[in-house]
């Protein structure tokens, strides 16, 4: 598997894995029914950076990094994740974790803050810890999850320094 930096021809494929990891409405925000078009704002646009997993040509999952806030927040850096459903278990989460942590070291990030992270879903929570990511916060019933109504959500950090 490589990793690099998602172009322009990728959109078709990264739409692809967007939708089925929001059709659940299990682990992240975004509506069900968001557009095609919405995902630029969402995944690609210009204060982000984009990287997508590919193995055979074939994308098996995307991430994006960008900084958590703006202007005097910048400096701690925002990742979210999505592995193509139908490879889940095969590493790909814990390469684009791997990957962003270095990706935000080069680009200057003094840390990574996760600012929602399901409580629910137990494999992204347990691979951020495996990473040294802390829960620091907790939203109570933070999400409205999809089968289970509102659960928690957890504030995750890493000191890169």
């Amino acid at each position: 598997m490589n990793v690099r930096e998602a172009t322009e021809l990728d959109y078709d494929s990264i739409w692809d894995i967007f939708k089925m990891v929001i059709a659940t409405a299990d682990t992240y925000v975004f509506n069900p029914n968001t557009s095609k078009s919405d995902l630029r704002k969402h995944w690609l646009s210009n204060y982000m950076q984009t990287y997508v997993v590919t193995e055979d040509e074939k994308i098996l999952g995307t991430y994006i990094l960008k900084p958590n806030q703006i202007d005097l927040g910048d400096h701690i850096a925002n990742c979210s994740y999505m592995v193509n459903p139908d490879v889940q278990g095969k590493g790909v989460g814990k390469l684009m974790c791997q990957h962003s942590i270095e990706a935000a070291r080069e680009s200057g990030f003094e840390a990574i803050q996760f600012n929602i992270v399901v409580s629910t879903n137990q494999a992204a929570v347990n691979l951020w810890k495996k990473f040294e990511f802390e829960i620091i916060g907790v939203t109570p019933k933070g999400f409205r999850h999809g089968k289970l109504g509102f659960v928690d959500t957890y504030i995750m950090y890493k000191n890169l320094k």
